[in-house]
């Protein structure tokens, strides 16, 4: 998997805060959602094998429309507590998913971290890659204490992504999410600044 130290930030200033306009890896750039972006979000948004594990979809036209425009009215934000995300292939530029942090208020030390993508991009460490960049934003631009991540405990493939990330499970939840009318169990993950500095603390 690529992405890690070697990421690079690109930002506007903004309401006081960083607007990051993109942020690149080896091989993806995470950049703002725009509305040319519907035909592609909405292609693994209205997938029930993607969404399967999901609160939400699979998305009608109105849902992800409306998801766009949150995404874009998050970005607009003073103060900018949502930072979502499309994820883009480096070379060729196509969307394969979207990846967010979300602060419930101005004050909170801690975020969260969701993240969807297209089938086609499964198995290619794209989730992972795109987490790290994520991860490295939270806590080096954003100063957060801690970043957590709730997971469906039948998925493991963003098990698999979270643990990559350094994220360990803090507690189980039992029956706490429902999913098209069937309460499921969950996972807790959570990492620590404190933590995700010391794995990438340069050798002295």
């Amino acid at each position: 998997d690529g992405g890690g130290p070697t990421q690079s930030r690109s930002w506007s200033e903004g309401g006081g805060a960083a607007i990051p306009t993109s942020l690149k890896t080896v091989r993806l750039i995470l950049r703002e959602l725009g509305d040319s972006d519907f035909e592609a979000v909405h292609a693994y948004a209205s997938d029930p094998l993607v969404v399967r594990f999901m609160p939400w979809g699979p998305n009608a036209e109105s849902d992800t429309s409306e998801f766009l425009s949150r995404a874009q009215a998050a970005a607009a934000a003073e103060p900018r507590l949502g930072y979502e995300l499309a994820v883009t292939l480096r070379d060729a530029g196509t969307l394969v998913g979207a990846i967010g942090l979300h602060r419930e208020d101005a004050n909170a030390s801690e975020a969260m971290l969701g993240y969807c993508f297209d089938r086609s991009a499964w198995g290619h460490g794209y989730a992972t890659e795109a987490g790290r960049a994520m991860l490295g934003f939270g806590f080096l631009d954003l100063d957060l204490e801690a970043i957590w991540a709730g997971c469906d405990t039948e998925n493991v493939a963003s098990i698999r992504v979270l643990e990559k990330l350094g994220m360990s499970i803090e507690s189980r939840h039992r029956h706490d999410t429902e999913v098209r009318g069937e309460w499921r169990d969950s996972f807790m993950f959570r990492i620590w600044a404190s933590d995700w500095k010391d794995r990438h603390r340069s050798p002295t």
